[in-house]
């Protein structure tokens, strides 16, 4: 039975067009759902836009235009660019749609009546460019600053309605314990732990918005706080039928770090708050409203002279920037690129161009598009372009040292390849649920690694030049095609159309299609495409173009 998966980004304020920041975390999601549906799992991927921000309307208003029709115009922004870069969200979040507004409407009117949402009145700091209530503690500790872009914070005192934050701190804590993997990577958890220590009730509405937003129930004048209303769209999307399945397995969220807070701490205590108003306390028949899987904290992508990438700083790489790469590599360049060079783990990543070509030459041109290639050419030279026999046998056994292993030798045959594979399969399959993508695609690539060894120990290029020695050939081109049709599967959620072109090439298309049936929703078979032996003798190879062409840096 298949297990369900659901993850979910951030959802993105539309004051301003996508950038390398919004394409990052929304691939790093697809990448991972990909994963999912090749393992044939029922996945469910949402990404989408934040509309009721201050300063979204602020934006709008600069431009002539109305908050609505500024947030239409970036939102089709955001859908144009994913869809450009082929990444494949199940649904696409709008907060001023009918469905979040009358959801959220619903979840805060819950709150309301068991008392966990409150009026009161806010006197305190205010981050007006992250939209943020800063506690005085965090306020002084940064110099009444913004912590994220430098800004002096903003004194305020309003009429508020308040969320008894302080009233889950020891439920929130002790979730914590039970569940380490809750908040990853580790560092972000201890630093959220302690916050939550100190925590205290927190204002959820605001006023003076214009009525760009959400309306507290029945109280026409307070606007919902953004980031509630934001944090609810993880629910909201799939609190209908057929969907509701989704949130109770448990979601996952990749954020960047400087969201945290809000994902670690307020959303889980809103979610226990809900959970003890009737009807959530056995959702839908469902069991008590569940709480997140996991929420993974990214850092960020910063310059070579490691400034944080922004459009203030005229450093960002935005939309067109991004499609010059795309033009240039492929998009499987730079999925693959993002996804294993990015900054998944508590330090920040440069983005250099000269690692982009590095990376691509090194893993993608040189090692699977050049042994693809070099393999393939072999069995149309030797094989007439068909798939070899695998019968004969190799008498001779090839010691060298594999690249995940070091100073070991292992003895190269088919039995050895398969133990390679079944190695590999399980560091692959084991990394995913540590979130460590980079990790799942140098396993596959130590396979490739491990046939171009395997390629030049046995020699098949020499042995052919005896014709008696041809069945010998053939075993071994086999046994390499075999191999990296199995690596090819491992690698498809990072490079999917040139794994794709590759398995058109040694008639493997029908994974392509099992996986791209149903508007590129369908599942895979995982489990079975990685046994060994599926690669039928008589087979047509094509040759075919370079998968990855090695790039050439011109000399100046």
């Amino acid at each position: 039975m298949a297990d369900t998966f659901y993850v979910t980004t951030p959802i993105y304020y539309v004051n301003d067009k996508p950038h390398l920041g919004h394409v990052y975390t929304t691939t790093v999601a697809d990448v991972v759902a990909r994963y999912h549906r090749l393992k044939g799992d029922d996945t469910f991927f949402l990404t989408g836009v934040d509309e009721h921000a201050a300063k979204v309307a602020d934006k709008a208003a600069e431009h002539g235009l109305s908050p609505q029709q500024w947030a239409d115009q970036n939102a089709d922004a955001f859908r144009v660019t994913f869809d450009k870069l082929d990444l494949r969200y199940d649904d696409f979040v709008r907060t001023s749609s009918g469905l979040h507004k009358e959801k959220v409407t619903e979840y805060v009117g819950a709150l309301l009546k068991s008392g966990d949402v409150y009026e009161g009145q806010y006197e305190g700091w205010y981050d007006a460019g992250q939209e943020e209530y800063v506690p005085e503690t965090k306020a002084a500790a940064n110099g009444y600053k913004s912590d994220v872009n430098g800004k002096p914070l903003v004194k305020k005192s309003e009429k508020n309605y308040f969320f008894k934050l302080s009233a889950y701190r020891d439920q929130l804590l002790e979730h914590f314990e039970r569940h380490p993997e809750f908040v990853q990577p580790d560092a972000r958890r201890n630093e959220i732990v302690n916050r939550i220590k100190e925590a205290n009730d927190i204002p959820i509405s605001r006023t003076g918005s214009g009525g760009w937003g959400i309306p507290v129930p029945g109280d026409e004048e307070q606007t919902i706080y953004v980031w509630v209303d934001a944090l609810f769209n993880y629910l909201s999307y799939v609190d209908q039928d057929g969907r509701r399945h989704y949130w109770q397995s448990g979601a996952t969220h990749f954020i960047a770090k400087d969201i945290l807070w809000f994902h670690a701490a307020i959303w889980p205590a809103l979610l226990l708050a809900l959970r003890k108003c009737p009807g959530y306390d056995d959702w839908h028949g469902l069991g008590p409203l569940a709480l997140p899987k996991q929420v993974y904290s990214h850092s960020y992508w910063v310059s070579e002279t490691g400034e944080k990438m922004s459009k203030s700083l005229g450093n960002f790489l935005d939309p067109a920037a991004i499609d010059n790469y795309v033009e240039e590599f492929g998009l499987d360049a730079l999925r693959y690129f993002l996804v294993t060079r990015g900054p998944l783990g508590t330090t920040d990543s440069a983005f250099s161009p000269d690692l982009f070509i590095e990376v691509y030459n090194a893993d993608l041109a040189n090692t699977f598009g050049n042994s693809a290639s070099r393999v393939s050419n072999m069995i149309g030279k030797y094989f007439d372009g068909d798939s070899p026999s695998d019968e004969a046998d190799v008498s001779a056994r090839f010691k060298f040292e594999l690249p995940f292993a070091k100073d070991s030798g292992i003895d190269i045959d088919l039995t050895s390849f398969e133990k390679l594979i079944l190695g590999q399969f399980a560091v692959y399959s084991s990394f995913w649920g540590h979130s460590a993508p980079g990790v799942c695609a140098r396993s596959a690539l130590d396979i490739v690694a491990a046939v171009d060894s395997y390629i030049e120990k046995t020699a098949p290029f020499k042995l052919a030049k005896d014709e008696s020695k041809l069945p010998e050939v053939g075993t071994i081109l086999y046994n390499a095609q075999e191999a990296l049709r199995i690596a090819s599967v491992l690698l498809w959620p990072f490079i999917p159309h040139k794994v794709e072109d590759f398995w058109q090439r040694i008639g493997c298309g029908h994974y392509a299609e099992q996986l791209n049936a149903n508007d590129g929703k369908g599942t895979g078979g995982l489990d079975a495409w990685v046994i060994w032996g599926q690669l039928k003798p008589g087979t047509p190879i094509e040759k075919g173009d370079p998968l990855f062409p090695r790039y050439q840096v011109e000399k100046k």
